[in-house]
């Protein structure tokens, strides 16, 4: 069985290994994992990250032609809800997963949901690979590589320390101590009957 604490990061970097091999935003993406397995949307979600990423970069060049711009913040905003997408669909494969568990009657909450700690630490997996991007760098000088290589040191320590709290957190979850509650998330700006730029245009 996978293990999601420790597996997600390898599965995280092999996609964004895998990326960087074109390093192309329009890259298709070949998915090496059996669709609707975990594994699979666990990757699938680091690409869309990582892609994602790169288009943040790419929209702060200050030379960027307005018109192209906008076809990336679009492109971003499409990229945010497929983001979400996939988080509730990784929480609903937890639900699954536990949803024999027997609660224990003191059990407690989380803040957040199993999938949104995974999320998280797919993103940390991305700052990791591009930060030590950075301290390989030869076009620099000392104070620049002090500076991410202190950077570096935190960022391995934070996923250490989420890696071992989202495995604390599933084995809570396992014996019952906490228990998963999962939001929809409602976000307004898409919805075309919410969002009232886009409602009062219809008028």
């Amino acid at each position: 069985m996978l293990n999601i604490a420790t597996d997600s990061s390898r599965i995280f970097m092999q996609a964004i290994v895998d990326y960087h091999k074109t390093d192309n935003v329009d890259t298709p993406i070949c998915n090496p994992y059996e669709q609707r397995t975990i594994e699979y949307y666990l990757y699938l979600k680091c690409w869309i990250d990582t892609v994602q990423w790169h288009l943040e970069d790419i929209i702060r060049d200050p030379d960027i032609d307005p018109v192209h711009a906008l076809a990336i913040k679009r492109r971003i905003d499409r990229s945010n809800q497929e983001r979400t997408d996939l988080v509730e669909l990784i929480d609903s494969y937890f639900l699954t997963l536990y949803k024999d568990v027997e609660v224990l009657p003191d059990a407690k909450i989380n803040t957040e949901s199993p999938a949104w700690a995974v999320d998280r630490l797919s993103i940390l997996n991305l700052k990791i690979y591009h930060m030590q991007e950075q301290v390989d760098r030869v076009d620099t000088d000392a104070e620049h590589h002090k500076s991410v290589a202190e950077k570096l040191k935190v960022l391995k320590e934070q996923k250490q320390d989420l890696t071992t709290s989202i495995a604390q957190l599933l084995d809570d979850i396992e014996h019952g101590r906490r228990y998963m509650k999962v939001y929809k998330q409602m976000k307004m700006y898409n919805d075309p009957s919410l969002n009232p730029i886009l409602y009062q245009n219809k008028k």
